[in-house]
C-alpha cells in the first residue's frame, strides 16, 4: 500500500503549544453561573446520572462554546483543558454531575470496560503490573506509557491530586505518523496492518482473549490511531494470537522512541477541578509516576469519560461505537470513594 501524510492542518509539535493558554479554556463568571444553575436543575437526579442527557443540563451560551471546543478537538489541535471550576465549592457527587453534564455537550458516553462504566475512575485500585487483567486506570503510582483509549474523545477530570508527580503527558500522534511516513514509510506501512491486542480478561464469555486491529487507519482522508503497546505485547501470552512481525516490532519501537522525544511531548499538571479532553485518534496520552499520601488525604483521583462526538461523521468499522456489546449492555457509573485513607480491596 502507499501510505501518505494526512491532516497536516492538525499537526503540532511541542514548540507549537508551548503556551498553555493555547489549549486552556477558562470559564468566565457568567459561564460558572450557568454551570451552577444546570447543576441545581439535575442535583435531585444524582443517583440516576445515566438518565441525564444534554437537554437535561442546559448551559445557555456555554453550550455554544463547548460546541466550538468539540470542533477544535476533532478538526484542530485535539487537546483542551477546561479550567475555573472551584473544586472546594462542590462535593464529589456534584463534581461528577458537572463533569457528566459538560461531557454530554461534547458527545455520547461510551462504555469503558466489561462493567459497563460510562463514568469511570482513574486511581490506585490495588492492582499491579503483573496482574494480566489490570487496566491502566486501575494502576497506582506507576507511570503509564503513551497510549490511546477506545473512543473518539477521552476526558479526565481531577478530583484530587496525589502527594507528588502524576503529571499528564500528551503527544501529537498525527505528527508522529506523518513524520514516520516522511522518514520511514516502510515502517508506517507495517502499522497499517492488524496487530494483536490482549483483552485483559474482558472478552465476551467464550470469546477469544485477544483482538486485532491496525495501529494506523485511514478513512475518508482522516487518520485514526489505536495504540496500547503493553496490550500488544501482552497478547503474545496467548498461543493462538498472531505473532508480532519483525517490521511491525521495529515500527513500534520507532513509534515509542518518537513519543519520548521532547519535540512531540507536552506535560501538564492537573489542578483539582480541571477537565482535560483529547482527540483519541490524533493524541496519545500517558502520565508520570506519582506518590499518594493516604493519611494526609492526598490521593490522586480522576474521573474518566469516553465520548462519541457528533462532529466526526464517519469512522472505520473497527472504530464504531457498537451499543450492543457485552461492555455496553450493563451501563453503570463507577463510584469509587478515595476520600478515605485505605486502598480498595
Amino acid at each position: 500500500m502507499n501510505v501518505r501524510v494526512l491532516e497536516e492542518h492538525a499537526e503540532w509539535h511541542a514548540g507549537d503549544v508551548a503556551d498553555p493558554a493555547q489549549y486552556t479554556e477558562v470559564f468566565s463568571a457568567d459561564e460558572l453561573d450557568q454551570l451552577d444553575r444546570a447543576l441545581a436543575h439535575v442535583r435531585p437526579r444524582a443517583d440516576d446520572m445515566l438518565s441525564i442527557g444534554k437537554g437535561d443540563f442546559p448551559l445557555g451560551s456555554l453550550a455554544q462554546r463547548l460546541k466550538r471546543v468539540e470542533h477544535e478537538l476533532i478538526n484542530g489541535r485535539g487537546i483542551v483543558v477546561l479550567r475555573g471550576v472551584d473544586r472546594d465549592r462542590y462535593d464529589n457527587d456534584e463534581m461528577c454531575l458537572l463533569y457528566w453534564g459538560i461531557g454530554m455537550h461534547l458527545g455520547r458516553p461510551w462504555a469503558q470496560n466489561h462493567k459497563g462504566h460510562l463514568l469511570g475512575d482513574v486511581s490506585d485500585q490495588g492492582k499491579g503490573l503483573s496482574d494480566p487483567t489490570a487496566r491502566g486506570n486501575e494502576l497506582g503510582t506507576v507511570g503509564l506509557p503513551y497510549h490511546s483509549d477506545g473512543s473518539d474523545l477521552v476526558g479526565l477530570m481531577c478530583l484530587q491530586t496525589g502527594a507528588e508527580g502524576g503529571e499528564s503527558m500528551v503527544c501529537n500522534a498525527l505528527a508522529i505518523h506523518n513524520d514516520m511516513v516522511r522518514q520511514s514509510p516502510e515502517l508506517a506501512e507495517a502499522l497499517y496492518e492488524p496487530q494483536p491486542y490482549d483483552f485483559r480478561g474482558e472478552q465476551r464469555k467464550g470469546g477469544k482473549p485477544f483482538y486485532t486491529m491496525p495501529v494506523f487507519s485511514e478513512w475518508n482522508g482522516r487518520l485514526f490511531i489505536r495504540y496500547i503497546r503493553p496490550y500488544i505485547l501482552a497478547s503474545q501470552r496467548h498461543p493462538e494470537a498472531p505473532r508480532i512481525g519483525a517490521t511491525a516490532e521495529q515500527a513500534m519501537q520507532r513509534l515509542d522512541a518518537m513519543t519520548e522525544d521532547p519535540i512531540y511531548q507536552v506535560e501538564m499538571a492537573f489542578a483539582p477541578g480541571d477537565m482535560q479532553f483529547i482527540n483519541n485518534y490524533h493524541v496519545l496520552h500517558g502520565r508520570k509516576p506519582y506518590q499518594d499520601d493516604p493519611e494526609g488525604g492526598r490521593v490522586r483521583h480522576l474521573k474518566r469519560l469516553w465520548l462519541e462526538t457528533e462532529v466526526l461523521a464517519a469512522r472505520p468499522p473497527h472504530f464504531q461505537n457498537n451499543s450492543r456489546t457485552h461492555w455496553s449492555d450493563k451501563a453503570s457509573i463507577s463510584r469509587l470513594d478515595r476520600t478515605t485513607a485505605t486502598r480498595p480491596s
